[in-house]
């Protein structure tokens, strides 16, 4: 049943306080608050089907999330990965099937419009090139490997967490990875944040995604220090574990002379 009368679920997320909205790991997109891209320099050689279908997915999933009204608590509660729940599967009287179910199905949920507007845009901006490299079929499986490599890298920080992980961020953050190992010289037009300044420039793409990797991993160490079990935020380690799952993919898919590189070719002054 998709709401069941009974189910093992977190105390935690069972004590709100009244009116107070469940916390969740997720909800923030892959973006940082200095800066953000808003396209890169390579065009893609053939339509990113996949890529417009997970957007599409991702959307779709979310437009059903604000259908639920107030089941969506317990709909969240069941079907969001949770790390706890991983370790201690008898405890919550679920398989370990059911668990990896929830990695995959997490990947499609997301915690609020900027939270999804966010990580779909940096997956529009990425994802088609990284697609063209490999093949659709071949780009669903590295997303969806990448996404289940994020939740568990969470799930290694924070094992006796009981919040639920929502979001595409760290199968995103694999497309991120892979594109850093196969396109080091494109650029990226990016919307930079400098106190109340705003301003547009180019970047090389390894230092646009080495410094969001930089972001990333030290408020993933902060936060360790910080957070307890209990305490929504961000998911920063499955950001972490999923670009370094989609860079150590990429060089071992290159390696193994599955990665189809067009010549280079920057056009940052025309559209994609």
């Amino acid at each position: 049943m998709l709401f069941p009368d009974r189910a093992r679920l977190p105390l935690s997320l069972a004590a709100e306080r009244a009116g107070a909205a469940m916390p969740v790991r997720g909800t923030r997109a892959l973006y940082s608050a200095a800066m953000f891209p808003l396209r890169d320099s390579i065009p893609s050689n053939r339509p990113p089907l996949v890529n417009v279908v997970l957007i599409a997915a991702c959307g779709a999933v979310f437009l059903f999330e604000l259908s639920l009204g107030r089941y969506l608590e317990t709909f969240l509660r069941l079907w969001a990965f949770t790390p706890a729940r991983f370790f201690h599967p008898a405890a919550f009287e679920v398989s370990l099937a059911f668990n990896f179910a929830t990695m995959l199905f997490s990947m499609f949920l997301h915690g609020g419009w900027l939270h999804l507007i966010g990580n779909l845009w940096f997956l529009w901006v990425f994802g088609d090139n990284v697609e063209d490299a490999i093949g659709h079929a071949g780009y669903l499986l590295f997303y969806l490997a990448c996404g289940v490599a994020a939740a568990l890298a969470q799930a290694l920080a924070s094992p006796s967490s009981t919040v639920p992980m929502v979001g595409a961020s760290g199968a995103i953050a694999g497309v991120l990875g892979a594109y850093f190992v196969w396109f080091p010289w494109s650029r990226v037009k990016t919307l930079l944040f400098l106190g109340f300044f705003m301003t547009m420039t180019e970047l090389p793409a390894p230092v646009f995604l080495i410094l969001w990797f930089v972001v990333q991993f030290f408020s993933g160490t902060l936060s360790l220090a910080s957070a307890g079990a209990a305490t929504g935020g961000v998911a920063w380690f499955a950001h972490v574990g999923g670009f370094v799952a989609g860079a150590a993919l990429a060089i071992l898919l290159r390696a193994g002379g599955r990665v189809r590189i067009a010549p280079r070719r920057l056009s940052l002054g025309s559209e994609e």
